[in-house]
Order: C-alpha cells, then sequence, then structure tokens
C-alpha cells in the first residue's frame, strides 16, 4: 500500500470557521499519525507522531505551514518515538499525560483539563487501560483516542484492569453518537473478526466486514469511525448486550453477570484469538 494514496486520498475537511483539516500520515506498517492543519494560520498539529520521518516529510513538501502543537496519547514508542526530533526542528509545544514519562513535554495534562490547540477548545479524559496516564482529547464531534478505544477493538492492557478499561469506554461511549472517533491503528479488519465471532448474527457486523474488506483490499483506510457505529458493531462496547453476555456463557459459563466482567472475558478470548 502506497503512502501518498492515504495521504491524498484520506483527507476530512470540517465545516467550521477556523477550516481545520484533518488527515492522515501513516507510520510503520499500521500507525496513523493524525496531522490538523488551521487554513486560516497555516499553522498545523500531530496526534501520536511516533515517527518523525513522515511528518517531516509533509512538512517539506509544504514549506507554507508550521508545526505549533504535538498532542500525545501515552507514552509507547510509536507514539512519541518522533517527538524529540519533530520539536527540536519546528520548536512545537507538546501536550501528554501528566503520569507518564512523556520526552519534551511542555505541557502535563491531567483528568478535566482543557487545552486551546489550532482554536480548538480540547476536553482532556483520563482513559486508563492500554497504559495507566493514558488520555484522549476530545472536540465536539472529534475524539482522539490513541489505544484505548480501536475501530471494532480495544486496547491491549498492559499496565490498566478490565475494570479501568471499561470504565475508560464507557465514558468514551457517552459521548455523541456521531463522534468521529480518530484512533491510531488500522486494525479494523482483524477486529472485525473477531466481533464476527462474538456475534456471528449481526448483520451491521458483517456488513462492515464487509464494507471494510473491500476498502482494505482497495487499498484504502478504514478510519475515521463513529461512535454510533461502534455501538452497534465493537464487541466491548457491547458487553450488556444480551447476543454478547450468551456467548460468553457459552464459553466461560453463566458465572459471570456484570458488563465488566463480560469485558474482561471478551478481553482474554481477543488476546488469543
Amino acid at each position: 500500500m502506497r503512502q501518498e494514496a492515504l495521504r491524498c486520498t484520506n483527507v476530512f475537511r470540517l465545516a467550521n470557521p477556523a477550516m481545520i483539516q484533518i488527515s492522515a500520515l501513516p507510520a510503520f506498517t499500521d500507525n496513523y499519525i493524525w496531522l490538523l492543519q488551521d487554513h486560516r494560520s497555516q499553522c498545523c498539529a500531530v496526534v501520536d507522531p511516533g515517527d518523525a520521518a513522515p511528518v517531516q516529510a509533509w512538512l517539506a513538501e509544504h514549506p507554507e505551514w508550521r508545526l505549533r502543537d504535538i498532542l500525545i496519547t501515552h507514552h509507547h514508542h510509536d507514539h512519541v518515538g518522533g517527538v524529540e526530533t519533530l520539536k527540536q526542528a519546528t520548536g512545537a509545544t507538546v501536550y501528554g499525560p501528566a503520569s507518564e514519562n512523556i520526552p519534551g513535554r511542555d505541557v502535563a495534562l491531567k483528568d478535566n483539563d482543557r487545552v486551546s490547540v489550532l482554536g480548538w477548545e480540547f476536553e482532556v479524559y483520563a482513559v486508563p487501560g492500554h497504559t495507566l496516564g493514558h488520555i484522549a482529547y476530545y472536540h465536539h464531534g472529534l475524539l482522539f483516542c490513541g489505544d484505548t478505544l480501536f475501530a471494532a477493538g480495544c486496547g491491549r492492557l498492559f499496565e490498566g484492569t478490565p475494570q479501568q478499561m471499561h470504565d475508560s469506554l464507557s465514558r468514551l461511549a457517552a459521548l455523541p453518537e456521531d463522534t468521529l472517533v480518530y484512533c491510531t491503528h488500522e486494525y479494523t479488519l482483524s477486529n472485525l473478526r473477531f466481533a464476527v465471532a462474538v456475534e456471528p448474527d449481526n448483520r451491521h457486523i458483517a456488513e462492515r466486514f464487509e464494507k471494510v474488506s473491500q476498502l482494505r483490499e482497495a487499498g484504502g483506510m478504514s478510519l475515521p469511525s463513529t461512535l454510533a457505529l461502534e455501538k452497534l458493531t465493537n464487541p466491548f462496547l457491547r458487553t450488556g448486550v444480551t447476543s454478547v453476555k450468551e456467548k460468553i456463557d457459552e464459553r466461560n459459563g453463566p458465572d459471570i453477570r456484570a458488563p465488566s466482567e463480560v469485558f474482561a472475558a471478551l478481553r482474554a478470548w481477543k488476546d488469543k484469538f
């Protein structure tokens, strides 16, 4: 898959006074670095630049643009590896979770903080689970959630507990259903294979699996998603749904009751799927 194709064909221009444009810069094998461009100021921001090279290449191709802000969701190398190089080259301000070791961080963020980026005010949500200090950035209609919520899935529990991740996902799921979900990995197809196993009779999952299969075969990207779509097709947001509970009962026995316990069983199953 050619990176240039992804850069050029997956651009989302939002109807707002600031004329913010959001596009994806592919990195590594399946990461996306989200690029936000403010067409009034010719300033831009990036989210989770694990590799500096794709951002540097874009800036070299667009010398009229200045990188002003870098937003970080958590400390894993594939999200922070390019931060110091980009900060040194551009002087960009680095925002990141207060409780994690973020290279070059200028502004330490905690739950319910607010930060202004390119004229937009983002709310900061603590979403522990994948890592203990993981945060997400929310502006009405937009969610940059790192490795907490994926399209049709969620992140592995490297540091947090199932209860923490379930609570974090529930918090994100409570946002407006038209919210666009900008996660940072192209895992959608593999996640949907698991979703089909959990709910084989869910037509929404079957339709999404077919659509994403065709999209990926053609070299397209599956993001962003919406919370409405996730609630229909993401098993980790459907732990209270009867069909999901019945599948876990079938595999683990009927002793699992609470949605957080269903989530824990789903995550353990997915880890070995």
